[in-house]
C-alpha cells in the first residue's frame, strides 16, 4: 500500500531564533519512497542538512522573528504487513555483544537504570530470557502505567513513571528501555509516523509516536510498549538512547508552538494514479 505521510508545525519567534529540526524518514526506508518528504519553511529561509552521531538526519536553520512553519509531506511504499515478530530470538550474553550495542545498555537522561535495576531483577529474573523477557516487560509497562496525553511531562524519567503510574508514548518507552537495560538487554529509543490503519473508529487525532528496539540473536528488533501490539505503516524518524536525543525540533531560545499537525494514512486513489503514473478509469 501507500501511505502519505508528513506534519506542519507553526511557531512564534521574538527574535531570529537558531533551530534543529528532526522530521524526516529514516534513511532505512529510502528504497519505499515514492515522493519524497522535503521539508519546507515558510517563510522561506536557508536549510543546512546534516547526520547526528547516531545516523539520523537534522536541518539545521535560524528561524525569523515572527509566524513560522515548517512542514514536510511524502508518500511511501508500505507491506501492508503487521510489525515482524520473532518469538524465539534469544539473547545475548554481555560479553558476547556487539561494541556499537554497548551504550544502548548504560543510564541515559530518562532511563535511570540505577533506580530500577533491583525491582527489574525481582521482577524479570526469573523468568525467560530473549523475546519473552522482553515481552513481559512490554507487559508489565501495560499493566502499570495508563495513558494520557493530560499526563504529558517534558521532564519524567523512567522510575517516576512506575512511581505515578501514567504517562504517554515517551514515557512508556522509558520505562520498558530502562528494564530492558537493567536485564542486560540492549534498547534503544524510536520516534516516528504510526498510523492508525486496522484499529477500531474513532481514531484520535494524528501525532508522533515513540516505541523501542531491542537487540536480540543479532539483529535489533521493535517492540512497541504504548500499544503492545503489532501496528501497519510504522516509519522510523530518528532513534537514541532516549527522547533527549531525538527532539523533533530543538530550538536555542524562547518559542511558542501555535499549530501542529500529524498524519499518516492511506494514499487517496487519485493521488496514487498520480504517483504511479496511472491513468483514470472512465
Amino acid at each position: 500500500m501507500l501511505i502519505s505521510l508528513g506534519c506542519r508545525m507553526s511557531f512564534r519567534f521574538p527574535q531570529p531564533t537558531p533551530l534543529i529540526a528532526m522530521l524526516n524518514v529514516h534513511y532505512t526506508r529510502f528504497n519505499d519512497m515514492i515522493q519524497q518528504d522535503d521539508l519546507v519553511a515558510d517563510p522561506s529561509i536557508p536549510l543546512a542538512g546534516y547526520r547526528d552521531g547516531f545516523g539520523n538526519w537534522c536541518t539545521r536553520m535560524l528561524a525569523p522573528a515572527g509566524d513560522f512553519t515548517l512542514s514536510a509531506n511524502g508518500v511511501f511504499h508500505d507491506s501492508g504487513l503487521p510489525d515482524p515478530v520473532a518469538p524465539s530470538a534469544r539473547q545475548h550474553a554481555v560479553q558476547d555483544l556487539p561494541f556499537d550495542t554497548l551504550v544502548y545498555l548504560l543510564g541515559s537522561r530518562y532511563c535511570d537504570t540505577d533506580l530500577l535495576s533491583e525491582q527489574a531483577w525481582q521482577v524479570f529474573g526469573q523468568g525467560n530470557a530473549g523475546w519473552a523477557r522482553v515481552q513481559a516487560i512490554c507487559d508489565f509497562v501495560q499493566a502499570k502505567v495508563s495513558f494520557g496525553y493530560q499526563h504529558a511531562r517534558s521532564t519524567r524519567t523512567a522510575s517516576q513513571t512506575l512511581a505515578e503510574g501514567v504517562g504517554v508514548c515517551r514515557d512508556f518507552a522509558h520505562l520498558a528501555i530502562t528494564l530492558c537495560r537493567c536485564m542486560n538487554i540492549p534498547a534503544r529509543y524510536c520516534t516516528g509516523y504510526l498510523s492508525d490503519i486496522g484499529e477500531p473508529l474513532p481514531h484520535p487525532a494524528g501525532d508522533f509516536a515513540a516505541w523501542m528496539e531491542v537487540y536480540l540473536d543479532g539483529e535489533w528488533h521493535m517492540f512497541d510498549p504504548r500499544n503492545n501490539a503489532r501496528r501497519f505503516a510504522r516509519f522510523l524518524v530518528a532513534r537514541g538512547r532516549d527522547a533527549a536525543d531525538v527532539p523533533l525540533t530543538q530550538t536555542f531560545g524562547p518559542a511558542t508552538m501555535t499549530g501542529f499537525v500529524v498524519w499518516t494514512e492511506e494514499a487517496r486513489q487519485e493521488e496514487k494514479r498520480l504517483l504511479t503514473g496511472q491513468e483514470a478509469v472512465p
